[in-house]
């Protein structure tokens, strides 16, 4: 079949629907390089606007609620993702929730003028919102438009889109371009540009084929879809696979979160989707970036900002590396590599950070641990989580199955933000064994109850997961006939039947 090409409406449409995860990723990583200006901003205003001069706890309360309501925003709308993407399709769903990004930019950009740091905060809550949903958005459409054989590679882009966004989001942090005194406005307005560039090109792009057919029985447009965006005219095979799913669905009716964990054919592969966001959260990745400028001056490097820069080429450059190895090793073996990877970083990051006031050599080793810690991160935990939670549910379950992945990444996204300083301030040095822990555990996990989804539709997926729930019930009701049924010989098995 000559499904295998890449055509010039593929490649638009992706990145286009991309530009979602750049939002990501710039909202991300802006807030790192203008901390001290912001924490001025707060307490100038606060001055102005109170009688007595703030609290040094209120200033840093108010610091911190900035940062984390982010994640607060992103927790909602990762939640929501499911009311837009069945109601108004997915592409629809991207261009409306453009109005969420273009009014947190207006709030965070127009903050300084107004004097107001409720302004601020209700601008990072709001640009959270859509960051969230757009964690469930994007994922979603670019798994649905691609062909089986380079789902995973495009999945990567996902990845790619948020890498880009956080390196952006550095450089221009930087105080001769947008880190400064008078133009961090101007840093944190600047995601209004990719929604209006985004809102202008999306109605051009196609909605999901699957969504046209399986929701809304429009079975000529998704056909038309799929020739256009696969440059071939031989898709009955794919239009049979999704109408065999849509009577499936026929049958089913709209699954809700509660049902994900009741369902058992449900249950294995939302538990796999949990703990594949919780590996990319709890690896310690965002603590190495939240606060790399930190960890890197503690490391002994006069310009620490270029440093964390640094990190962020290195991780856009591992994330293409994992775009064109993530069809050929595959998402299992992927993750696991990336996991064990970072693990041994963890612990040398440790060592040497214990050891850099021995040896003089030890603060290289720990920049060197957290480049490779970095450049792992983005072989397995960073793309793979975001793109295989839509390749193990069947159309039904999938907004549902998304929303509680998104939910998960968000939360634990939140609470490392929010306990990572308290952690580092007691445990020091120490607290990349804490990570290193947790990645021992995802590993373990991966390698026992994750499986290879290369290659397979995403019927096959769902078929295998019903076939193991099945097996599992059939050992429920027969459990101590089948004990017998082992042990002894035939002749005795009769008598217990």
């Amino acid at each position: 079949m000559g499904t295998q090409k890449v055509t010039a409406p593929l490649v638009f449409a992706i990145t286009i629907a991309t530009i979602g995860s750049f939002q990501y990723g710039y909202n991300t990583g802006v807030i790192n390089a203008p901390e001290t200006i912001i924490k001025d901003f707060i307490n100038y205003t606060l001055e102005e606007n109170l009688e007595n001069p703030p609290s040094e706890v209120l200033l840093t309360s108010l610091w911190s609620l900035s940062v984390a309501i982010f994640s607060v925003g992103g927790m909602i709308g990762s939640f929501s993702v499911g009311l837009f993407v069945n109601r108004f399709g997915r592409r629809n769903s991207m261009l409306i929730v453009n109005l969420l990004a273009i009014t947190g930019g207006c709030l965070m950009g127009f903050a300084k003028i107004a004097e107001s740091v409720e302004m601020l905060i209700l601008g990072r809550l709001v640009i959270g919102l859509f960051c969230g949903l757009c964690t469930g958005f994007v994922p979603m459409y670019i798994g649905e438009v691609s062909p089986t054989a380079l789902r995973g590679a495009f999945g990567t882009l996902n990845q790619l889109g948020i890498v880009i966004g956080i390196l952006v989001a550095q450089i221009f942090g930087l105080k001769f371009i947008l880190g400064s005194e008078d133009l961090w406005p101007v840093l944190l307005g600047f995601t209004i540009l990719p929604a209006i560039l985004q809102s202008i090109a999306l109605p051009f792009c196609p909605e999901s084929p699957r969504f046209m057919l399986i929701n809304r029985k429009e079975e000529e447009s998704a056909k038309k879809i799929l020739q256009q965006l696969w440059g071939t005219q031989d898709v009955a095979q794919d239009i049979q696979e999704m109408k065999e799913e849509s009577v499936r669905m026929a049958q089913e009716k709209q699954v809700t979160v509660l049902e994900l964990f009741r369902v058992r054919s449900y249950q294995q592969p939302i538990m796999i989707s949990i703990m594949l966001q919780l590996s990319q959260q709890l690896s310690g990745i965002n603590a190495v970036f939240y606060y790399s400028t930190g960890i890197f001056k503690e490391a002994g490097v006069q310009e620490p900002i270029y440093a964390t820069i640094g990190a962020g080429v290195v991780n856009t450059i591992f994330t293409v590396v994992s775009l064109f190895l993530v069809e050929r090793a595959g998402r299992r073996t992927l993750h696991l590599i990336g996991l064990g990877g970072m693990a041994c970083c963890s612990i040398l990051m440790t060592i040497a950070l214990l050891l850099k006031d021995q040896f003089n050599g030890m603060s290289f080793v720990c920049i060197g641990a957290i480049l490779v810690y970095v450049a792992f991160f983005e072989i397995g935990p960073g793309p793979i989580p975001w793109f295989i939670v839509a390749e193990l549910f069947s159309q039904g379950p999938r907004p549902a199955a998304m929303a509680v992945a998104g939910c998960s990444n968000w939360t634990s996204n939140f609470l490392v933000g929010l306990l990572f300083p308290s952690a580092a301030f007691y445990l020091g040095p120490y607290v990349f064994i804490v990570f290193a822990a947790f990645l021992v555990i995802f590993l373990v996990f991966t390698f026992f109850k994750v499986p290879e989804t290369r290659g397979r539709t995403f019927e096959e997926i769902t078929r295998a997961f019903e076939g193991q729930a099945q097996a599992a019930n059939n050992r429920a009701e027969k459990g101590p006939v089948m004990e017998m049924n082992s042990i002894q010989p035939v002749k005795e098995t009769d008598t217990n039947v």
